[in-house]
């Protein structure tokens, strides 16, 4: 087993863990105490953290926490830059918010979740974890997330302990849709498979959007069986580095009619323009993720 530890006074900006992933942005991380969206505020926790990544054919085990103004890591592999990577902290998070505009919604969401970042998650199990989101808690939504990981993905040992990897395209494809619906999929198990296959068959990939401006590659991500504009957005976001996206959940859509009012178009299109530049544009996505964590968890502007 490989550890290290990364000093969070060398990040440009504050970085808390607890809200970056438990703030409904990624359903690939777990606690290792099981308790994953359990607490309210979620942030400033030091408990231990894992996601299991694909790895040149066989998957690996990170494992972080943060304390002490450390973030301590164990895994099967030197994971100090996919940390930086998955976490992002390599971005300039005083910089960001500076380019956002001042708004009393947004600064209120950021000084109660000062140092949340955004995820670069795998483009694969971010686009199925985000069929799955449709009309779904964030709890839930993991839940899922972590039975398909149990029914179809490999397992791992590591440091005396069985994790499981997020299935393949090919496990998820070769599923059964009654099967799928036995994990709570529920509708949803149709659009899991047929997109798992659109992947496993070489005929997309989530991966394909990269490069086009960003309306386009909200509409290249539509390719895939179960992803609307919202899916899209949030595949776009949380995993390819969109920042400019903004996904229009319900949280966004009660900020919208409470706060921004002037911001619903009556479409999805337009409506997301308009909160794009009221957000300030190249980083609206992450106004858009502390307000939304902001709204869930109890705050109010």
């Amino acid at each position: 087993m490989e550890s290290g530890t990364l000093a969070l006074t060398n990040l440009t900006g504050e970085f808390d863990l607890q809200s970056t992933v438990e703030s409904g942005q990624s359903y690939l991380w777990r606690r290792e105490d099981g308790r994953m969206y359990e607490q309210t505020p979620t942030y400033g926790g030091d408990a231990w953290y894992y996601t299991v990544l694909p790895r040149d054919g066989d998957p690996a085990v990170v494992r972080v926490r943060q304390t002490d103004g450390h973030l301590e890591w164990e895994s099967q592999f030197d994971a100090e830059d996919t940390l930086i990577h998955l976490l992002r902290l390599d971005d300039d998070l005083p910089a960001i918010f500076e380019e956002i505009p001042d708004d009393p919604l947004v600064t209120a969401a950021y000084d109660a979740y000062k140092g949340m970042r955004l995820v670069r998650d795998p483009p694969f199990q971010t686009l199925i974890s985000f069929i799955c989101s449709a009309q779904m808690r964030v709890a839930r939504i993991h839940d899922m997330q972590l039975g398909l990981a149990r029914t179809y993905g490999e397992k791992i040992e590591f440091d005396g302990k069985t994790y499981h990897a997020f299935p393949t395209p090919k496990a998820l494809a070769q599923a059964s849709e009654a099967e799928l619906r036995d994990l709570n999929l529920g509708y949803r198990a149709p659009y899991v498979k047929r997109s798992a296959e659109l992947v496993a068959d070489g005929v997309a990939a989530p991966e394909d959007a990269v490069g086009l401006d960003h309306e386009a590659a909200r509409d290249e991500l539509k390719t895939f069986v179960g992803v609307g504009d919202k899916v899209a957005d949030c595949i776009l976001l949380f995993s390819l580095g969109y920042l400019e996206a903004v996904p229009l959940d319900t949280w966004i859509q009660s900020a919208i009619a409470d706060h921004y009012p002037d911001c619903e178009k009556g479409n999805y299109r337009d409506t997301s323009r308009a909160i794009r530049a009221q957000f300030g544009g190249k980083y609206a996505g992450y106004a858009q993720t502390y307000v939304f964590h902001y709204l869930r968890t109890g705050g109010d502007a």
